[in-house]
């Protein structure tokens, strides 16, 4: 474990968000230097941020390699790798949403989502060997990862894991970890943003993004025996002032509104509960410890967010949506600055997932020295 014990890695949801974590990534890669292995030997990811953990996993042998072959997918982003926006995909998914909506008595059809992502399932089955996970658990470069989905029947939180043998299950209220063999389902499940992406059957319940009902996303890495945890978070944490309304909210701002309530609010909780637990544990001594908070021991958390509004730089990109998209999107007021928080969890486009990852890095890099102390440099 080296000093400090084991060091985890959390990695939020946001769609394109996403690549914000990347850049945070690259400036970590920067900062440790040409050091081998991996320095996070404990992996967890939910959303996006899920599927930037496998790849982390994948590569697990050499962080630096694997950080920039993630860098080099991301720099090269676009939207039609993610989901489709041709004129059938896009026409088809509106006349099948409006035939529900008018008659939905006669068809009895329900559409399974806005987007057709199959793109983006071609993709993770290109570039991701799965196997390469079990075989870096044996070989010792990883502990143990895990991916976060929602099961839409039960409404439970459920993290997949893989992981070294000492591993166990675990059941908590409305959130369980469980053993399996992470494959391309699993990523699918964890980003399926609800309504925009379809929802991915795994074994005998369907699963939508792993931020719904994530009710202690820090947790899942404390069960999988992280002793100090660093979250890449991919929203503001802080709170941000009351805003004048100029008008009645559109439905893009209702939705964005709604997405940031599921990928930031329970982070936002889950870091404060950890904190109090922290200083009561802290204030133990060994005996008071051992009988009043069995089980219990303090967590070191670092946490990086970005430091913009990443809704804003969203805004300043929006031409860079293909013209068909950008259509649908701006008859649902997406397109407008007070939309374009919806626009930041779809824009899969060079030009802002660029601009995020370069926030991301210089994120980092301003708290240089609180992730060398945290790295163990």
């Amino acid at each position: 474990m080296g000093n400090g014990g084991r060091a985890a890695l959390v990695l939020t949801g946001g769609g394109a968000r996403a690549a914000y974590q990347v850049g945070v990534l690259s400036a970590i890669r920067e900062i440790r230097g040409r050091r081998p292995g991996n320095p996070f030997p404990i992996l967890c990811g939910t959303s996006a941020g899920g599927i930037n953990a496998v790849a982390l996993a994948v590569h697990s042998a050499s962080f630096n390699h694997a950080v920039r072959h993630l860098a080099r997918i991301w720099r090269n982003f676009h939207v039609d790798q993610v989901y489709r926006v041709d004129p059938v995909a896009l026409f088809g998914s509106g006349l099948r949403w409006a035939s529900a909506t008018f008659g939905g008595w006669l068809i009895r059809q329900t559409p399974r989502s806005l987007l057709d992502n199959d793109p983006l399932r071609t993709l993770l089955t290109q570039v991701l060997d799965y196997s390469a996970i079990d075989r870096a658990i044996k070989a010792g470069y990883l502990h143990a990862i895990c991916v976060t989905a929602s099961g839409y029947a039960s409404g439970e939180s459920l993290a997949f894991f893989e992981g070294s043998i000492d591993v166990e299950p675990w059941r908590r209220a409305h959130r369980m970890g469980v053993r399996t063999r992470l494959g391309v389902d699993h990523l699918m499940a964890t980003s399926a943003l609800p309504l925009v992406f379809p929802a991915v059957r795994i074994n005998r319940e369907f699963f939508g993004d792993g931020s719904m009902r994530q009710l202690a996303p820090v947790s899942p890495a404390i069960h999988l025996g992280a002793d100090r945890i660093l979250v890449i978070g991919a929203g503001r944490l802080a709170e941000e002032g009351r805003q004048r309304a100029e008008g009645y909210p559109s439905p893009a701002q209702i939705a964005g509104h709604a997405l940031s309530s599921i990928f930031l609010d329970t982070l936002a909780v889950d870091l404060e509960r950890l904190e109090r637990i922290n200083r009561i544990v802290g204030g133990l001594g060994p005996e008071q410890r051992k009988a009043v908070a069995s089980g219990l021991r303090p967590i070191e958390t670092l946490v990086i967010s970005p430091s913009r509004r990443i809704d804003t730089i969203a805004a300043r990109h929006r031409k860079e949506v293909p013209p068909l998209l950008g259509a649908v999107l701006r008859g649902v007021g997406a397109m407008r600055r007070d939309g374009s928080t919806l626009l930041s969890y779809l824009l899969f486009e060079p030009g802002f997932i660029r601009a995020l990852m370069d926030l991301g890095y210089g994120d980092a890099m301003a708290r240089r020295e609180e992730v060398a102390d945290f790295l163990r440099l």
